[in-house]
């Protein structure tokens, strides 16, 4: 399972267990380390392209697809997304549907807590946030998408108003640190990395597991 699957095509479920959790493909390692650690072998995984948070408006359809077409396979369906930009119309969604998803607004502040991340609000206004998967996968996410490998002056105009890089980290892994670190550098912020861990992700899907 690699990074480039994940963001472009997601990943099927297996169809071995009661619950399914209906996440983004940039969550994938994250939830199936947690599964692991913990034995929730009764708990199936599909992945949705992480590459949906380039168009934040696709993201309610598709999630909306996945619920229907797994409905009546499993006792829980449970959405592994935050609001991700999408105005408050994937919890809408949810509702209308009945299944129950994350809370917050973005993976951002679900690793780091969403109390936790709430409470920085005033004094990182200014901050832009990776993790694990964003720093691998910077370039396909960020630097691309927004057209800085072709045009370097638009940094000014996308990152002007930002005075810090945050690298939420999941693991410790000094090669990713590394990358964060330059992934600052090419922007022109300062650096800070943060250790994370899982944060609410942990909590909320052991309170799913049951």
């Amino acid at each position: 399972m690699d990074d480039t699957t994940l963001s472009e095509t997601g990943l099927a479920p297996a169809r071995q267990g009661s619950i399914l959790l209906i996440a983004c493909g940039a969550l994938a390692h994250e939830i199936l380390a947690l599964k692991a650690a913990n034995r929730w072998s009764h708990m199936d995984l599909h992945c949705l392209p992480a590459k949906l948070h380039l168009w934040p408006d696709r993201i309610v359809p598709a999630v909306e697809a996945a619920v229907e077409k797994a409905r009546g396979d499993y006792e829980t369906i449970f959405v592994v997304y935050a609001d991700c930009g999408t105005g408050g119309l994937l919890k809408a969604a949810c509702d209308r549907l009945g299944v129950e998803m994350v809370e917050g607004p973005h993976c951002y502040a679900f690793f780091e807590g969403n109390a936790a991340f709430a409470a920085r609000g005033e004094e990182e206004f200014d901050a832009f946030y990776l993790t694990d998967f964003l720093v691998r996968q910077f370039d396909a996410f960020v630097w691309k998408p927004m057209g800085l490998d072709r045009h370097p002056e638009l940094r000014d105009m996308y990152f002007g108003n930002y005075r810090k890089l945050v690298y939420q980290a999941q693991l410790d892994d000094p090669a990713l640190d590394a990358k964060a670190a330059d992934c600052a550098r090419r922007l022109g912020l300062d650096y800070e990395r943060r250790f994370t861990g899982y944060g609410d992700l942990a909590t909320t899907l052991a309170r799913v597991a049951g």
